[in-house]
């Protein structure tokens, strides 16, 4: 199921939101589609007929580079992120790890299971930033 969140901005009728700021939203995602966040319905369509991989140039090693870079700036801005969130919101970051790991009787890809690996990692790591809150606190004396 695909969400049109411009549709949905467009159509919202939140009273404190400026026009300005449904604007530069607006823009926001028209960018965002731009920059690969998306894929375009055309190269969707080339994807599921075959068509795409002969399409796509590959990477340069300046671009392999600058998603490297970008890789390890969203890891660690998600670290900072789940170091900040409840304990239900770690659980349920650990429950898409397990729902995305292989399950009995289908077959096990590495990259699925190297990919549930990080996620588990990546809210391991976050929790040496976690506010630690003792279960019970000792009483003063």
């Amino acid at each position: 199921m695909t969400r049109d969140f411009k549709a949905d901005a467009e159509n919202s009728s939140l009273p404190d939101r400026k026009p300005d700021d449904l604007k530069l939203f607006l823009r926001a995602l028209s960018r965002w589609e731009n920059e690969g966040g998306a894929i375009s319905s055309r190269l969707q369509e080339d994807a599921r007929s075959g068509e795409a991989q002969s399409e796509v140039p590959p990477l340069k090693n300046a671009e392999l580079l600058q998603l490297r870079i970008r890789v390890i700036a969203l890891e660690n801005l998600v670290i900072a992120l789940l170091a900040g969130v409840s304990d239900q919101q770690i659980g349920l970051a650990r429950e898409m790890a397990a729902y995305i790991s292989p399950r009995p009787g289908f077959t096990h890809h590495p990259l699925t299971i190297h990919a549930a690996t990080q996620m588990n990692d990546l809210v391991d790591r976050a929790g040496h930033f976690r506010e630690v809150t003792p279960a019970c606190a000792p009483e003063d004396a």
